[in-house]
């Protein structure tokens, strides 16, 4: 069992850090299956990240938890092996026994910010030991800017509901604590974070939202905007929690083996309807469903007037036959458009 041994000579807390600890502190408190397994930090070198490691050590030693940590190079600028070398020598000092540096490799469409999250992401969950969480420095702020995304691309209830505290594998504890807190508690702590020089160029979508859409929404509402995205997000989480639930029990009542009594489901409200919808075409293997694709499948069902199959990614049709609904690998000219009715 690897656990964080007490490399550092203990300093008083400041406020800022005595409020980064309070959040992990309470996060592992509230969430046993993160407490009870391994426990992987994942830090950049930033001040988010650093803050959420020299919390977690602390917690660590006092709770006799196992826990590693791990640096992820992106290799997109020049110097980044030292930068990630300076990371993990910080860890070791605030004493994780285990720090290693992954190497990522950052390919594939989506722009070099959703390119570079998905290699980072897949490094650390493949690096991971088997059960273990990886615990992230996503901090209040960054919920705001994801919440406010969700809202500028009509991506509905689940993407403005933001990221969630524990999404197995990846744990967030920081989602209460704002990015200047993290910044004052590496400050009372002699920490040194790293400052990304990408957080400052503005053909980053999220460094506009930073920098100048979330400052102007502060001025013109008089502050606290922040604060409040997050609080919004929390209120659809549970809201789309409670309608998930519904959807499972629904789906249980409408499924005939492979296939969804159309009827039955009908009977119920739009939300549900495509709720279960989503769930039963991901499982069969539809991915990248939009909202169109959604509101085109549940017509099939809930504003039934015998239109023909329906188009869907993946080359798959989805078609009504017999009062039922039916998932099948399409051909050429064998469905209708997606916004059809």
């Amino acid at each position: 069992m690897t656990s964080a041994s007490d490399r550092r000579a203990p300093v008083e807390a400041g406020p800022a850090m005595l409020e980064v600890r309070s959040a992990v502190r309470g996060f592992l408190a509230a969430t046993a299956e993160v407490r009870d397994a391994p426990l992987v930090v994942a830090c950049s070198g930033g001040a988010d990240s650093l803050a959420l490691a020299a919390a977690t050590a602390h917690c660590a030693r006092k709770q006799e938890l196992r826990v590693r940590a791990r640096v992820v190079d992106h290799g997109l600028q020049d110097g980044s092996a030292e930068v990630a070398a300076r990371a993990a020598d910080q860890l070791a000092r605030l004493g994780f026994a285990d720090v290693a540096v992954l190497a990522a490799r950052v390919t594939g469409p989506g722009g070099p910010e959703a390119a570079a999250r998905r290699a980072r992401y897949a490094e650390l969950d493949r690096a991971r030991p088997a059960g273990a969480a990886v615990l992230l420095g996503h901090t209040l702020d960054d919920q705001a800017e994801t919440v406010l995304l969700g809202l500028g691309r009509g991506s509905g209830a689940r993407s403005i509901a933001g990221m969630r505290p524990w999404d197995r594998p990846w744990a967030r504890p920081l989602l209460g604590v704002s990015r200047d807190t993290t910044v004052r508690a590496c400050a009372e702590a002699g920490l040194r974070p790293w400052q990304d020089p990408h957080n400052g160029e503005s053909r980053f979508t999220r460094v506009r939202l930073r920098t100048e859409v979330l400052p102007l929404l502060e001025d013109v509402l008089q502050g606290g905007v922040a604060s409040a995205l997050a609080r919004t997000a929390r209120q659809l989480r549970e809201d789309a929690d409670a309608l998930d639930e519904v959807a499972a029990t629904v789906r249980a009542q409408v499924e005939r083996g492979a296939e969804l009594d159309a009827a039955a489901l009908a009977a119920h409200p739009p939300a549900v309807r495509r709720r279960v919808l989503r769930g039963w075409l991901l499982e069969r293997g539809v991915a990248e469903l939009s909202d169109a694709h959604l509101r085109a499948a549940d017509a099939l069902a809930g504003a039934w007037r015998g239109q023909g199959p329906r188009a869907l990614p993946g080359g798959f049709v989805l078609r009504r036959a017999h009062g039922r609904l039916q998932v099948e690998r399409g051909g050429r000219g064998t469905a209708g458009p997606v916004s059809g009715g």
